[in-house]
């Protein structure tokens, strides 16, 4: 008898609309194929497919010829990598449409990881000023976070996501077996923000890692589509609680201000997303720490969770003036004064400036050189 594959759903609640996450692991399958999937999400019958140069050879042809049976559909394929989300390429995306005289009633379909769903987004949330757009994320990390919550943007030379929108998508699939032709380290970069949910919501789901992360790097789909389906619920939760990133939203972002020092002052693209931001939680979790918030003991099962993902622990070394300034470009300073996110407990973080800035100094300082 067949095993029968992972297939889930939920639903994201959001002041504009509600859409569904669904989760399987046959979407490439002919009789569950992802154009099947998306097609009642599609409205008008205009339809701009954008991926990258990577994973166009992989899923592209299957998804456009089935859509193209109903649909007028073009495509745009971008070149792969952090240091190409940027205006240029966006550029590339309203060129695409303009040239098609597509208009409001087109779709945008987002075909890769996180910078192509962020690009895809921001280019929808301003092309006639907001038309339809779909997440169909390819990657661990845009499957877990960067393709739900609406979210989109690029990056700027001085600072990472500084232009933007919130932008909610239709409806967002995550197909498992997508994850067979991930590169082992884009696979530990997802894993790093699948911890980061454990850390800042829910120990109980640290334990559940801790036994399952094992499975999860051998690419047990099963064992990937239930992690995908806990963060994607976090994320959920907190997005109706918060859409814009007012309040409790900002939490997900635990380890991505020290991270993000890390991606700008090494070059987008050099360090992975998911990389930067497990060096980030550690050094977050190393200031909980100083602060008497953590105990060693468990700064150290922090670092050993991380371990067993094959992520950075230590970020690499950054003079600590240059961070700082770096720090000052991040979307959460308020009145001049960095706020960082940091754990109270495992499974409890708080957005905060309330800390001694020479205990920052020595967080930044121990990894200076």
């Amino acid at each position: 008898m067949a095993t029968s594959l992972f297939h889930d759903s939920l639903t994201v609640r959001t002041q504009s609309h509600d859409y569904p996450i669904i989760i399987t692991e046959d979407a490439t399958s002919k009789d569950s194929s992802m154009a099947k999937q998306v097609a009642p999400y599609i409205k008008g019958c205009q339809v701009l497919i954008v991926t990258n140069d990577t994973v166009a050879p992989l899923y592209l042809q299957a998804l456009e010829n089935e859509l193209a049976e109903q649909f007028t559909v073009k495509v745009c394929v971008l070149p792969d990598g952090e240091q190409y989300k940027n205006q240029t390429s966006i550029d590339q995306i309203y060129d695409a449409l303009m040239a098609e005289h597509f208009n409001r009633d087109v779709t945008l379909i987002a075909l890769g990881g996180g910078v192509v769903g962020d690009m895809t987004g921001f280019a929808a949330a301003s092309f006639m000023r907001g038309v339809n757009f779909i997440q169909i994320p390819t990657t661990l990390l845009s499957q877990v976070d960067s393709s739900v919550g609406g979210k989109t943007g690029i990056n700027h030379a001085q600072g990472k996501n500084m232009i933007g929108a919130f932008w909610q998508p239709q409806m967002v699939l995550a197909d498992m077996s997508t994850l067979k032709t991930l590169p082992a380290r884009e696979l530990s970069a997802g894993v790093a923000e699948i911890i980061k949910y454990a850390l800042i919501m829910d120990e109980a789901f640290l334990t559940w890692l801790e036994e399952n992360l094992p499975a999860m790097m051998a690419l047990d789909l099963a064992v990937l589509g239930e992690a995908v389906k806990r963060c994607c619920q976090y994320k959920a939760d907190v997005v109706a609680q918060d859409e814009r990133e007012s309040g409790v939203r900002a939490l997900l972002n635990f380890g991505h201000t020290f991270g993000h020092v890390i991606e700008t002052h090494q070059g987008y693209g050099n360090w992975l997303h998911g990389e930067a931001v497990a060096a980030g939680m550690m050094q977050a979790a190393e200031l909980s720490q100083k602060i008497g918030w953590l105990t060693l003991d468990e700064v150290e099962r922090i670092k050993r969770v991380l371990m067993l993902g094959n992520l950075p622990t230590k970020p690499p070394a950054i003079d600590v003036q240059t961070a700082l300034n770096l720090m000052g470009h991040d979307k959460k300073v308020k009145h001049g004064q960095i706020r960082l996110i940091l754990l109270k407990s495992i499974g409890s973080a708080v957005l905060t400036n309330d800390f001694n800035d020479d205990l920052l100094l020595e967080v930044l300082s121990q990894h200076s050189t």
